[in-house]
C-alpha cells in the first residue's frame, strides 16, 4: 500500500474525563511518521477538536448544543493542530491543517479543489489533517460523524485502504461485553447486512457508532478501497495492521475487484446533496439493473420532483418509491419535465455519471 487514510476517532484520542491523550497521540503520531519515512502517503482524519476544547474552556453559562459544539470546536481545533504540529516537528516532519464541510462535497468544483490542495500537501511531503469545520457545521450541514468524512477522504484521493481507529478491535458477532462473542476478521464484499451484530450506543464523545461505520466501511470497500476497523489505543497498532500477512485482531472489509471511476466515486457519496428525484416505470428499472451499462433515458421517466440545476445530484427512484441509485443530471428540472416520456433525446443521466445501489 502506497497510499492510506487513517480516522482517528474521540474515544481514541480522549481519556474517560473528556481531556485530550497526549500519550496515545504521540504514539499515533510516531507510527504515522515511520510509515511516512517508509515511503508511504498518509493522509489523518482527526476527531478531537470538540472534545478537547471541552476540557479546556468552561462555559460561563448553560450554552445550547449547537453554540457549545461552535465555541468547544473553536478552541479545541486550534489546541489539537498546534499538539499534531509539535509532534510530528520533533520528527522532522511537518503536517497541514484541512477543515472542510458537508457543503464542500455538494458540489464537483468544490470536491475538486480540496482533492487538489490535498495533492500538492502530499507531493510536498506535507501530512494532511482533515476534521470537519464544527465551527460553522451544525445541523443539517453535518456529516453523521468524521466516518463519514473519512469515507469521502479515501474516495476522493484514491487511497489503497481506510484504517478506521475506534475504542475496539473490530465488528464483533455480538454484544463486544459479551465473552462468548468474537470479532469478525473478514466481511466480503457485498451487501452483507450487519445490522443484528453492531450495537447501535454511540462513542461517548463522538457522535457516530458502529452501525455507521460498517456502513461507510461497505459503501467504500464497493468502490474497490480495502477498509480495516481496528483498536487505535493498542500499541503498535498502524505498523501491525499493514504488515504483510497480518494476524492483528482487527475486521476487514475485502474491496471490491471492479475499479470505480472518479466521478461515479463522487456520486456515490452524494447522496446528501440530492436537490430532487426523478422517478421512474418498471421498464426503466429492469434496463438499469440489466448487466449491460445503460443511462436513464426520459422516456422511461413517470414523475420528477424538486427542482435542480444542470449537473445536480438527483436520487432516482421505482415505481415503490424505494431509490435505487443517484446520478447526476444533464437537464435542469424544468426542461426535464417538458420532456418527460420523450425519445431519441440525450440521456436524463448518462450512465458515466450514474451510481446504482
Amino acid at each position: 500500500m502506497k497510499r492510506i487514510a487513517v480516522k482517528i476517532g474521540s474515544n481514541v484520542l480522549t481519556r474517560k474525563d473528556g481531556t485530550l491523550d497526549i500519550t496515545r497521540m504521540s504514539a499515533l503520531v510516531d507510527q504515522v511518521a515511520d510509515l511516512h519515512r517508509q515511503g508511504m502517503e498518509i493522509v489523518l482524519i482527526s476527531s478531537g477538536a470538540v472534545a478537547s476544547g471541552r476540557s479546556e474552556i468552561k462555559a460561563g453559562k448553560k450554552l445550547d448544543p449547537v453554540s457549545a459544539r461552535q465555541l468547544y470546536s473553536a478552541v479545541g481545533q486550534a489546541k489539537l493542530i498546534n499538539r499534531y504540529y509539535e509532534l510530528f516537528r520533533e520528527h522532522g516532519m511537518t503536517c497541514g491543517q484541512v477543515l472542510t464541510t458537508k457543503e464542500n462535497f455538494g458540489s464537483r468544483t468544490h470536491y475538486l479543489n480540496q482533492k487538489h490542495c490535498m495533492e500538492v500537501m502530499l507531493e510536498n511531503k506535507v501530512i494532511p489533517i482533515v476534521n470537519e469545520n464544527d465551527t460553522i457545521s451544525v445541523t443539517e450541514l453535518m456529516f453523521t460523524d468524521n466516518d463519514e468524512l473519512s469515507g469521502l477522504i479515501a474516495t476522493m484521493m484514491g487511497m489503497d485502504a481506510l484504517v478506521i481507529l475506534s475504542n475496539i478491535d473490530g465488528i464483533y458477532n455480538g454484544n463486544p461485553s459479551d465473552p462468548d462473542s468474537s470479532v469478525i476478521r473478514e466481511i466480503e464484499c457485498g451487501k452483507t447486512d450487519l445490522s443484528e451484530y453492531v450495537q447501535t450506543s454511540k462513542s461517548s464523545f463522538g457522535r457516530g457508532g458502529m452501525l455507521t461505520k460498517c456502513h461507510i466501511a461497505q459503501k467504500v470497500a464497493d468502490e474497490g478501497i480495502a477498509v480495516i476497523i481496528a483498536n487505535g489505543k493498542k500499541d503498535n497498532i498502524l505498523p501491525m495492521l499493514l504488515a504483510v500477512d497480518s494476524d492483528t485482531v482487527c475486521t476487514r472489509f475485502i474491496p471490491a475487484s471492479k475499479p470505480v471511476s472518479s466521478v461515479k466515486k463522487w456520486i456515490a457519496h452524494s447522496e446528501g446533496f440530492a436537490k430532487g428525484e426523478i422517478h421512474i416505470n418498471k421498464g426503466a428499472e429492469e434496463a438499469l439493473t440489466a448487466p449491460k451499462a445503460t443511462s436513464v433515458l426520459l422516456v422511461g421517466v413517470t414523475r420528477i420532483e424538486g427542482d435542480f440545476e444542470k449537473d445536480d445530484i438527483v436520487k432516482i427512484m421505482n415505481e415503490e418509491g424505494v431509490q435505487i441509485g443517484v446520478g447526476c443530471t444533464a437537464y435542469d428540472s424544468e426542461e426535464a419535465r417538458k420532456q418527460i416520456g420523450q425519445r431519441d433525446l440525450k440521456p436524463l443521466i448518462h450512465y458515466d455519471y450514474l451510481y446504482l445501489d
